[in-house]
């Protein structure tokens, strides 16, 4: 009768452990999949989409970038205008634009006044450090010495300057 007993609770030990072992197979080889399902579903962020923005306070914008850039989320400009701080979408690698866009570009001021010449010439720089190469050049040439207005751009000349096209 012992051996019995003893031959049965064997057969339900070796049985025990042939399930937990199938368990935990089975467990170790199907998160792999959710893993990368999950890495990839997050790794594909929506796009931020740009409509008729006319910009802002530059503090807010250049915060704002920082964390578009950590994050590289895709940034589309795609409405009518792009104005002011606006513009500083452009200097990231995942921004595309639309041709029909129309960009406003302008010196940096205080509410519309003037700064003081260092000043104006840090901030000016600051900005156009924001640009890719062509339109900063652009920017410290021409574009930071309108204030008070706005410089047009469509959005076909920035692509020439080497923005990606939506």
């Amino acid at each position: 009768m012992n051996s019995q007993i003893n031959d049965v609770l064997r057969r339900q030990n070796n049985c025990v452990h042939f399930l937990a072992m199938a368990t935990l197979a089975i467990g170790l080889s199907l998160p792999s999949a959710p893993t990368n399902a999950q890495t990839q579903i997050s790794l594909q962020l929506t796009p931020m989409v740009v409509l008729n923005d006319r910009g802002g306070l530059l503090h807010e914008k250049l915060r704002q970038l920082r964390q578009l850039r950590r994050s590289n989320q895709p940034v589309r400009i795609t409405g009518a205008i792009c104005y002011s701080t606006c513009t500083l979408y452009l200097g990231l690698p995942q921004t595309c634009v639309s041709p029909n866009t129309i960009f406003g570009f302008h010196g940096p001021s205080s509410y519309g006044r003037a700064l003081s010449p260092k000043l104006f010439e840090r901030t000016s720089r600051l900005v156009a450090s924001q640009y890719p190469r062509g339109l900063k050049q652009w920017y410290l040439n021409t574009g930071r010495f309108k204030i008070g207005s706005l410089y047009k751009m469509k959005g076909s000349k920035i692509i020439n300057m080497g923005v990606r096209a939506c």
